[in-house]
């Protein structure tokens, strides 16, 4: 999509498409898709505006495939695929939202599935976790610590908790850096450990971050992506396309050996942005914050939601986007938001992007309170799963300038 190069404003975002998807098998087997007419993500920056592409999503009113729907009664827990499959198509012939299928195989929009791939239809087993406590539970052998693994977390963010490192955890638990860490493993914690820092839920602290290891390489094998492998790594497909020097149309393949993320690129990823709202952004901000304060949303997700508007259409409520994108969140008829109309509605496609039990959407889409556990993801990571961008660090970079808007407003 070429963004329209008529329209003004004082902050605008440039648009480079990326594909952060990868091919999972041989040349010779006939790919599979992972959904139609999928977003292309883009980078932003404060030359050029063009919002970035949103989580793909069927249409309500979208037909279903020809096959009838399973009944959950009967519905398997994994599908094999076949020549011709979509997510889509799975998904919805199994009673299922797209976007959680994608979710639970580690999928974007544009990863690539293959025949004889196979896909699970429920999501991945979760460990009983332990009652919360004041520290982490000791490790009488080692004088150390150990942590429980949730769904969602890496090394690099549970030694940032810890105040460790990535080689002390690794070291300590004897884990090459390709190892693949899982919900209910205990990590013994290396290093000068401490207790586990508080998540921040109010306004955001300033401070020295923890500095990243050294970068490393991954070899590529058969079913990864730069996004499962972007997030094995606790880093981001756009610091693995630099580090790669790898265009946004670059495709992966087995055996390949990719560079990870170095300190200073990652610096660069967080880098945060501030702007100074016209009177049309303010009156955008004040109504996201306004009806957020309505459903009794947390500071932290209004923060969010202002963020995630800056990044997607400079907090403008635009009559274009790529493809079919529209309004302050580059919401896609196409996608299951809404007609063009709803989405231009300001109000209905904020209360869209919060979701909940009050999403005018019902369960066509996925908003931020439909997102399990969103409250102790980062603050890009809840963004991203809302929107599944390719660039994600773009949410974050946003974030201590949204919680000042939430303040003055």
């Amino acid at each position: 999509m070429t963004a329209r190069t008529s329209h003004t404003a004082p902050l605008r975002f440039g648009a480079p498409a990326a594909v952060v998807g990868a091919l999972a098998a041989a040349l010779t087997v006939s790919p599979a898709h992972a959904q139609p007419s999928a977003p292309a993500a883009r980078t932003a920056d404060l030359t050029g505006l063009s919002p970035t592409a949103l989580s793909p999503r069927p249409h309500a009113a979208t037909p279903t495939p020809a096959a009838a729907v399973i009944p959950a009664s009967t519905r398997p827990t994994t599908h094999t695929v076949r020549a011709g499959d979509t997510v889509y198509a799975i998904a919805i012939r199994n009673g299922l939202r797209p976007a959680d299928v994608l979710d639970w195989n580690g999928l974007n929009a544009r990863s690539v599935i293959y025949p004889g791939q196979k896909l699970r239809l429920t999501p991945p087993a979760t460990a009983q976790q332990p009652p919360k406590t004041s520290s982490p539970q000791p490790v009488t052998q080692t004088g150390g610590a150990v942590h429980t693994v949730k769904r969602g977390d890496t090394v690099y963010a549970i030694a940032k908790k810890y105040r460790s490192s990535v080689s002390a955890i690794v070291s300590a638990n004897g884990l090459g850096r390709s190892a693949v860490i899982y919900p209910g493993q205990k990590l013994r914690i290396g290093g000068t450990a401490s207790a586990p820092s508080t998540p921040t839920t109010g306004a955001p602290t300033t401070g020295t971050p923890s500095t990243p290891s050294p970068a490393k390489t991954h070899r590529i094998v058969a079913g990864d992506t730069l996004y499962g492998i972007a997030k094995k790594y606790g880093t981001s497909v756009s610091v693995l396309l630099r580090a790669n020097n790898l265009s946004s149309g670059a495709i992966i393949y087995p055996g390949q050996t990719l560079r990870l993320s170095a300190p200073v690129a990652a610096a660069a990823a967080n880098a945060q942005r501030y702007a100074t709202l016209d009177a049309t952004q303010k009156a955008h901000a004040a109504h996201i914050i306004r009806v957020g304060r309505e459903l009794g949303i947390s500071d932290r997700g209004i923060a969010i939601a202002l963020a995630t508007a800056m990044v997607e259409s400079s907090m403008r409520n635009l009559d274009y986007g790529d493809r079919d994108s529209l309004g302050l969140f580059q919401q896609r008829p196409s996608q299951g938001w809404g007609t063009a109309a709803q989405i231009l509605d300001a109000d209905r496609s904020i209360r869209v992007f919060y979701g909940g039990p009050q999403d005018p959407n019902g369960r066509a889409t996925r908003g931020l309170l439909d997102i399990s556990g969103w409250q102790n993801m980062s603050f890009t990571g809840a963004a991203q799963a809302v929107q599944i961008s390719a660039y994600p660090d773009r949410y974050g970079q946003w974030e201590q300038q949204s919680f000042r808007w939430l303040a003055s407003l």
